[in-house]
Parts: structure tokens; C-alpha cells; sequence
């Protein structure tokens, strides 16, 4: 036992290594190596989570960005590697290694390539401060502790201990992601500095993120759904925290006397034409119809519904938030459509079956739930609805039962609209407002906020003539 404690201690001993960034000695348990082949197996499982965007100019122009702020980093000699991640959702993120990753949905919300080095400064952060390789070598050493104090103490092997280790655990990785968020800010605003540009484009960044939220709060209120928080880069803290304010003016201090360099016609130049949204892959959104050319399917849901093509499911709201339908698949179904729907619905169920635009396809209905069942190509198509209760379900029945039958092979007409939206740039006129430029937008009721959030004129700004805007076509 005592040779058992001796190694456990010695592990633990072991596992100083000098930080790159404060030149001090952090407790990790990972050589250099070692972290490089960590990210590089990581890497393979994010792409084939998430596929690459297909734009090779736009990878090489993050790229070169990336790599410039890489060279003025505490780890210029680590090989590093940047991709834009082709989906809708507002994040970055890095691997240990020097594994960086954008998506394509944050980068349409930014208006200058010192704002997109921001991003990419921030995660360059997280990698050289070496954060995921210490919060790994911390979450190990919790459980080394744990070990060595089992030894001592055999009662804390029982649920309740455990549970209560992983509880006093959690927090307090917690608490330590929270100073990495701000360390991986200070070190980002740095190294914008020696590249020239504009370390208070973090804080820029920051206020584009949390104006975003700010509009997504609103429409999940208009559709009684809670908002989708970010828990990306930059989320611990607003943009007016006092610590990150001094950490950026820190960095403007010390930054060269040449002018800053905001980039903002380079990047609208880059991102011309990003698929803005879905993109065609996972179907597409047009005035309420669904569209989907790979499946080669079509359903038009109810025209006042808020429709959201999400990466798991396809949702549709009523509009006061009381009702949500939601689209799946299945991809072996047994049966009938009436059988699929009764051992979905179970036999207390109101089965009804028929044809939806020559499918076979069937209708079920209990107090408390709703919807129908479509095959198509050897595959089942459910749509299943739920209300906050009988009554609510009970008054949009109707529109549900509409929308199943609505349901249809697409047609060649339809395949035209399974384009992605894309951004284009126009030059403002004298005159041109927001609420102008939105006019017969695919973006629906809410293209207007979105034109200023990509725009950063969100909540009330309007563009100014000879400005260069971003509209979604």
C-alpha cells in the first residue's frame, strides 16, 4: 500500500512542466508530443462531426490570418491548423496541439479581419497558455486524489462520496475555465497587438455575441422556447468587465506605432457569397416549406409557425409558444404506416390512415399527442406534436393533420428553391434603411434584426450612404 501511495504521489510530482506564457511551472500530465497527438485524433472526430466548409479560398484566407497571429504567439515553432467548420452554429474552439476550429455561422456575424483575428487570437490563447492539456491533467489528478484518499479512507469509495467528489470537482473546473476565458482574452488582445491590428476588436467581438443573444432571447419569447445561450469563447464575462478591459488596454499600450489595421473590405471581400444558415445539405427553409433534394422530399408547414432547421430534427412552434411539431426519420421501418403509428402513438390511439400525395402515410391522435406518419423511398417520415396542454394541442390539430398531408415527393420546380442562402455585399445608398433592405427577404419576419446584427447595427442602427452592407439573398 505504501509503495501504491508512493507512485501516486510521485505521478503527481511528475507532472510540473514550465507554462510557455508566464514561464512558471503548471501541473500537467502531458508532454508536448503528447498534446500534439491528442489533437490530432480529436481532429478526425470533429470531422466527422461537423464537415469542412467547402470554400478552399475562404479556409486559405482564416488560414493565413490564423498563421500570422500564430507567428507573434508564445509557441511560434508549434505546427498550427485552421478550419471553418461548415454550420450554422455561432462558435470556435481549439484542440490542444494547435488545432483551431471557426464555424461559418459565427463568421457571418463579424465585419473586419481584425475581428476575425480576435477570434482566432483567443483560441491561439487557449493553446499556447496550454489550457484543455491542464484542465485534463486537473481532472486526472481529481481522480488520482480520489484514490489516494480511498486508501485512507474505504468509505468514500460509497455513491454518495463519489457523487459528492464529482460535484466538488465540477466547480471547481469550473472556476478554473473561467480565469483560462480571461487569460485566453489577454494573451489574444497581445498578440492582435504585435500583428498591427486592433486589440479592442475583442471586445467588439464580444458585444456582436452577446447582441446575438440578446435577439435569439427575444424571438425564444415569441415562440415560448427558452434561448439558446452561447457557452463558446468569450461567454464567461460581458464586454464591459473591468479585468478583460485593463488586459486589452494593457495590450494597446504595448502595441507598435503603426496604425491599427481593420481589414473590414478584405473580409467582406473573403466571405462573399458564405452560406449563410442552413446550408443545402441539411435541407432548407422557404416561407415555411421544408426542402430537402438528397431525401428529394417536401412539407409545408403552417404559415404563422416559427420553423427551425436544427442539426438533430426539424421543429416548427405555433405561435405563442403552446404547440412544438417536430420532423424525424427513421430509416428501417417496419410495417404499415398505420402500424408504425399505432406502436408509436400506442392502441389507445385514433389511427387514420391515407394517402398524402400518393404516400402512404397515416394519422394519429391522443389528448396529448399528435401528428402522422409518412413512408417515402423505404424510409418512415414522422411528425409528432406536443402542447403545454390537451387544449392547446386540441385547437391547432387541424394545422397538424395539414401539414402531414401537405407532405410530398419534391418536384423539379421545388429542387430550385434547395439553394442555401448566401451573403452579398451592396454599397448603401442615401437614404437605405434596414427596414428597406428587408423587404421580400427570405429571412421572413425577422430578416430585419438580422440585417443589423450582421451588419453591427443591432438594435436600432441604420446604414450610412457609400457603407458597405451585407444582405442574405
Amino acid at each position: 500500500m505504501r509503495f501504491l501511495i508512493l507512485s501516486l504521489i510521485l505521478s503527481l510530482l511528475a507532472g510540473c512542466a514550465q507554462n510557455p506564457v508566464t514561464g512558471s511551472n503548471d501541473f500537467v500530465m502531458m508532454s508536448e508530443n503528447q498534446e500534439i497527438s491528442v489533437g490530432r485524433q480529436n481532429d478526425e472526430q470533429v470531422k466527422k462531426q461537423y464537415k469542412v466548409y467547402g470554400s478552399k479560398p475562404l479556409q486559405d484566407y482564416v488560414n493565413s490570418v490564423g498563421q500570422r497571429i500564430a507567428r507573434q504567439s508564445h509557441r511560434p515553432n508549434l505546427q498550427y491548423h485552421f478550419t471553418v467548420l461548415d454550420t450554422a452554429e455561432i462558435n470556435a474552439f481549439a484542440l490542444p496541439g494547435g488545432y483551431v476550429y471557426i464555424t461559418r455561422g459565427i463568421l457571418a456575424y463579424l465585419n473586419s479581419e481584425a475581428e476575425l483575428a480576435a477570434v482566432l487570437g483567443h483560441e491561439i490563447g487557449h493553446v499556447t497558455a496550454r489550457h484543455g492539456v491542464r484542465q485534463q491533467s486537473a481532472a486526472q489528478a481529481a481522480n488520482i486524489g480520489l484514490t489516494i484518499a480511498s486508501i485512507f479512507v474505504p468509505q468514500i469509495n460509497t455513491v454518495g462520496a463519489s457523487n459528492l467528489a464529482n460535484i466538488v470537482g465540477g466547480a471547481l473546473l469550473s472556476g478554473y475555465g473561467r480565469e483560462h476565458e480571461l487569460e485566453a482574452d489577454k494573451l489574444g488582445a497581445e498578440y492582435l497587438a504585435r500583428t498591427d491590428y486592433d486589440p479592442q476588436a475583442i471586445i467588439t467581438v464580444i458585444g456582436v455575441l452577446k447582441n446575438q443573444e440578446l435577439q435569439d432571447a427575444q424571438l425564444a419569447k415569441q415562440e415560448g422556447r427558452e434561448p439558446r445561450r452561447y457557452h463558446g469563447l468569450f461567454a464567461s464575462h460581458p464586454d464591459n468587465d473591468t479585468r478583460l478591459k485593463q488586459a486589452v488596454g494593457e495590450a494597446d499600450k504595448n502595441a507598435s506605432a503603426h496604425e491599427h489595421f481593420e481589414g473590414r473590405r478584405e473580409f467582406l471581400a473573403a466571405t462573399e457569397g458564405l452560406v449563410f444558415n442552413d446550408n443545402s445539405e441539411q435541407g432548407v427553409v422557404r416561407h415555411n416549406a421544408f426542402y430537402h433534394g438528397e431525401l428529394g422530399i417536401a412539407v409545408q408547414f403552417p404559415k404563422n409557425w416559427q420553423v427551425h432547421n436544427l442539426p438533430t430534427a426539424l421543429l416548427a412552434v405555433s405561435p405563442q409558444g403552446e404547440v412544438q411539431l417536430q420532423m424525424k426519420l427513421d430509416e428501417s421501418p417496419d410495417g404499415t404506416p398505420g402500424d408504425y403509428a399505432r406502436n408509436l402513438a400506442g392502441y389507445g390511439a385514433q389511427i387514420t390512415t391515407l394517402s398524402a400525395n400518393g404516400l402512404p402515410a397515416a394519422l394519429f391522435n391522443l389528448p396529448d399527442m399528435a401528428g402522422g406518419v409518412i413512408f417515402y423511398n423505404q424510409q418512415a417520415f414522422i411528425l409528432q406534436a406536443k402542447g403545454k396542454s390537451h387544449e392547446n394541442l386540441a385547437s391547432h390539430r387541424d394545422e397538424i393533420a395539414g401539414t402531414v398531408r401537405s407532405f410530398h415527393a419534391i418536384t423539379n420546380r421545388e429542387r430550385l428553391l434547395v439553394k442555401p442562402l448566401t451573403l452579398h455585399v451592396i454599397t448603401a445608398r442615401a437614404g437605405d434603411t434596414f427596414a428597406d433592405l428587408s423587404q421580400g427577404s427570405p429571412l421572413g419576419e425577422s430578416a430585419e434584426s438580422y440585417l443589423r446584427l450582421i451588419n453591427a447595427s443591432y438594435p436600432s442602427g441604420e446604414p450610412q450612404a457609400g457603407q458597405l452592407i451585407k444582405l442574405v439573398r
